[in-house]
């Protein structure tokens, strides 16, 4: 098992994991460990970009809409390697939220607007994309075929 760095992070070939706290800086720990985990297992620039921009936008929302940006709340990121596919979740202790009622960003009315894009680039990165409520907090798993 490859450690790297002092922080709660853990990177071996078939799984890595980071636990942060809800603070925006947090997400280069978060791009670091993706960049670690596709540099690893030997993926390519496609699929650590859509790792990348996915797991990044799913924590940047967890931070902010999910756990408020208050301090002394976790999120937990994993990603694993399958026979066919990578799977990564991102849990908050949030409320969650229907992503049915995110306003389409690319409508003229929104194309403007500063958020609302994340969820979208989710959708259109990844293969599959499930929100699933848990006893306490909300988690986005995401798969990429491979």
């Amino acid at each position: 098992m490859n450690m790297i760095s002092s922080s709660p992070k853990q990177i071996n070939q078939k799984r890595c994991e980071v636990v942060c706290n809800s603070r925006l800086c947090e997400l280069k720990k978060i791009e670091k460990a993706i960049r670690e985990f596709t540099r690893v297992n030997k993926l390519g620039e496609d699929i650590q970009y859509r790792l990348l921009v996915a797991a990044t936008e799913a924590v940047n929302n967890a931070i902010i809409h999910g756990n408020k940006m208050d301090k002394r709340k976790k999120i937990h990121l994993s990603c694993c390697i399958y026979k066919t596919k990578i799977v990564v979740r991102v849990r908050d202790n949030g409320q969650g939220f229907d992503p049915r009622s995110i306003p389409d960003p690319t409508t003229e009315d929104n194309l403007l607007k500063e958020h609302g894009r994340g969820v979208f680039l989710i959708f259109a990165l990844m293969d599959e994309v499930k929100f699933r409520k848990l006893k306490h907090g909300h988690v986005i798993e995401m798969a990429l075929k491979i």
